[in-house]
């Protein structure tokens, strides 16, 4: 081999050339080799699953395994709260980072202000590979994903709205949207870019029909009921007791309770389309279930706390029958990303759009400030940064969750969001300037009026001790000290023994409406 001295000068410049890049590849491959990918992300998303209905947050209910076991992986949030406790405000929120008021959605109606930054639209344009599978609920098309598969509406072969049109189902929605997530998930693995994915869930959202594997859970027990189930609402405000969502009287027999349809009415008519969404032989197995244990149905002549515990003991448990879905999907995504040997590049989060009356107060659905409402799961699993079988006592808030994945994702944005980075909680950091209020703001199903179930507009402000409840309409004020009272059941708005507080937390409510810019 000749050596480099006998070679002509552009010979060697070439050789030079050559060699430099052929390092500086080199160097780029072993830079590219160590620079860690950056984590992809699961945003499991339940409806309505009330905190204290798993078991890692001490359910007496019923068990989540799954749920508990992604507990023991990660941390687990206990004072994990929403700033508006109904579905579409709630997704409005996880994608925005912002209180209702300021992107828009403070109902269930039109206002969604699509041209704020998402969390999606910040993933996507940083190279992430970026999906919502499920339900959908804000009132603008998905922009941000690169896939999406929403409006999944029935419990039963419900129908999927892709960027490539209608798309038909077969089975229960809560196993159809895990499984689209797992394949869209598959296909993503096969590829250089991260993904994020928001595995949106209609479960447990009323009118809960299980699948039909679950419905035997529960069948002949009597679960304990809540303590509060005959809630008299001595010292409350009226807002309460007018709020049409009593487990006694304001379920409807076919359309919650799954007894046969005998009338006409708008619930009555919904509770047939329902179950005309099942094929033959679901509904032979469903009439086969309800049709015998409907005669248990107390008659004309029984007691009103009679009929108020068979309707609780029905309802409860189709409720954590079809929340027992959610637990199923949480352990077939964890297992594919095991078996897929994503796990240790993959954070998984799981919480809820809000929480859920379980019977307390002797009510069912949402809406309201009160804790079962207000509070929410949220368990993040981030291997490598959170402590496994953590628990963080900070009040933290869905609109901390959009700036949080952005954090997770590398994304350097200076996007105004109401929400914090959890992040240095996540790594099981105290930081000093950390909030001790969280602000909530009720507007009903439409601006100023009372509307669905007919509870009241009303904002609030609670602390690690203290809520502070303002109901507009009527200029009622309730106050509860929740470590006396966790179960808010005395107001002591008007007790002179309170009287600071009180003044403390409207001058909290008054700062942070300021600092939210609420009008």
């Amino acid at each position: 081999m000749a050596s480099l001295r006998s070679r002509t000068p552009r010979t060697c410049a070439r050789f030079l050339t050559t060699s430099i890049l052929l390092l500086a590849t080199a160097s780029a491959s072993v830079a590219q080799e160590e620079q860690p990918r950056r984590p992809n992300i699961v945003l499991i998303y339940a409806d309505d699953h009330a905190q204290h209905a798993l078991s890692c947050y001490g359910s007496r209910l019923t068990t989540t395994p799954h749920i508990d076991q992604l507990a023991r992986d990660g941390m687990r949030f206990t004072q994990s709260f929403v700033g508006n406790s109904i579905c579409g405000p709630a997704r409005a929120t996880i994608l925005t980072g912002l209180h209702s008021h300021a992107h828009g959605q403070g109902s269930n109606g039109p206002g969604f202000r699509n041209d704020l930054p998402t969390f999606a639209k910040l993933l996507q344009s940083s190279g992430y590979a970026t999906a919502v599978i499920g339900k959908w609920h804000v009132s603008s098309p998905p922009t941000g994903f690169d896939h999406h598969a929403i409006k999944a509406g029935n419990y039963y072969n419900s129908k999927f709205r892709t960027q490539d049109g209608t798309e038909p189902s077969t089975g229960h929605v809560t196993d159809v949207i895990t499984q689209r997530s797992i394949a869209w998930m598959k296909e993503q693995s096969e590829r250089d870019e991260p993904f994020a994915i928001w595995v949106s869930h209609s479960a447990s959202h009323r009118t809960w029909m299980p699948a039909l594997r679950h419905l035997p859970m529960f069948d002949g027990v009597t679960l304990p009921e809540p303590a509060t189930l005959f809630d008299d609402y001595a010292t409350r405000t009226g807002a309460i007791r007018s709020a049409q969502m009593r487990v006694s009287r304001d379920l409807f027999p076919a359309y919650d309770l799954k007894l046969p349809v005998t009338g006409k009415g708008i619930l009555d008519n919904a509770a047939t389309r329902m179950l005309d969404t099942m094929t033959d032989e679901q509904r032979r197995a469903w009439d086969a279930f309800f049709g015998p244990r409907n005669e248990t149905y107390p008659s004309a002549d029984a007691t009103d706390a009679e009929r108020t515990r068979w309707n609780w003991q029905r309802y409860i448990k189709n409720y954590l029958r079809t929340a027992a879905g959610l637990d199923d999907s949480v352990g077939a995504i964890r297992a594919f990303l095991e078996e897929s040997g994503l796990t240790r590049n993959t954070i998984v989060i799981y919480a809820s759009d809000q929480g859920f009356f379980l019977g307390d107060h002797g009510l069912y659905d949402k809406r309201f400030i009160y804790e079962e409402s207000m509070r929410t799961p949220c368990i993040v699993s981030w291997p490598g940064v959170t402590k496994p079988g953590s628990t963080c006592d900070a009040l933290v808030q869905n609109i901390d969750i959009a700036p949080t994945l952005v954090s997770m994702a590398g994304v350097n944005a200076e996007v105004p969001m109401h929400g914090t980075d959890l992040s240095p909680l996540l790594r099981s950091e105290s930081p000093a300037d950390w909030r001790d209020a969280v602000y909530y703001q009720y507007r009903g199903t439409e601006p100023n009026s009372r509307t669905s179930h007919l509870v009241a507009r009303h904002e609030g402000v609670r602390t690690a001790r203290y809520k502070l409840v303002h109901f507009e309409d009527d200029d009622a004020w309730e106050l509860y000290d929740l470590e006396k009272d966790p179960h808010e059941l005395r107001n002591e708005a008007d007790t002179e023994a309170y009287s600071e507080p009180r003044a403390a937390l409207e001058r909290t409510m008054k700062k942070l409406r300021t600092e939210y810019g609420v009008e």
